[in-house]
């Protein structure tokens, strides 16, 4: 008797059989775009998460950028700290103030920010450098404005603080910049 032999096994080509490759994937929940626009290759990359999209392509000066900002703060403040009426007199060329606590207050409040500053220098997290930088561009608008206003009252033109005026407006031109390069997308490969 002879052995009947099994039929020849058929082998399934599920790999090449691209609907059945794209229901599995629907299947599995890859392939397709999450919320932040990114395509996840497997479902392991979705549940770990890509580290690729929480790698900030630096523009180029942006960290000189921080630097700059932050020694320029922590600098002012200390003088408003500590030099609170030479402060005064450098930026509306005028004698000393009549009460030094708004200027000292004022010292504060930068060397808050500056600390801001120096801890955004040591990060690499997109959404901290952005908020620093657009903290930046708020506080010079606000000191631009501030400015102008005390100098249309006084309807006087100090030298100092008309180069205030100018350096306010490149630092928020730079600010802003940096700002909207740090948050763009990178470009696909």
């Amino acid at each position: 008797m002879a052995a009947k032999q099994p039929p020849p096994l058929m082998k399934k080509h599920s790999q090449t059989d691209l609907v059945s490759r794209l229901k599995t994937r629907k299947i599995l929940g890859v392939g397709g775009e999450d919320d932040d626009g990114e395509v996840h290759r497997s479902k392991i990359s979705q549940v770990l998460g890509n580290e690729i999209k929480f790698a900030v392509r630096e523009p180029l000066g942006l960290r000189v950028w921080q630097l700059v900002s932050a020694i320029m703060f922590s600098g002012v403040a200390i003088m408003a700290l500590a030099f609170p009426d030479q402060l005064y007199d450098a930026v509306f060329e005028e004698e000393s103030v009549s009460s030094k606590t708004p200027i000292r207050l004022y010292g504060g409040a930068l060397l808050s920010i500056a600390l801001i500053m120096w801890n955004a220098l040591y990060t690499a997290e997109k959404v901290i450098i952005r908020w620093t930088l657009l903290t930046e561009a708020c506080y010079f608008t606000v000191q631009f404005l501030v400015t102008t206003v005390s100098l249309v009252e006084s309807s006087r033109i100090a030298t100092g603080a008309m180069l205030l005026l100018v350096s306010r407006v490149l630092f928020i031109l730079i600010s802003i910049y940096y700002y909207y390069q740090v948050g763009r997308r990178p470009k696909k490969v």
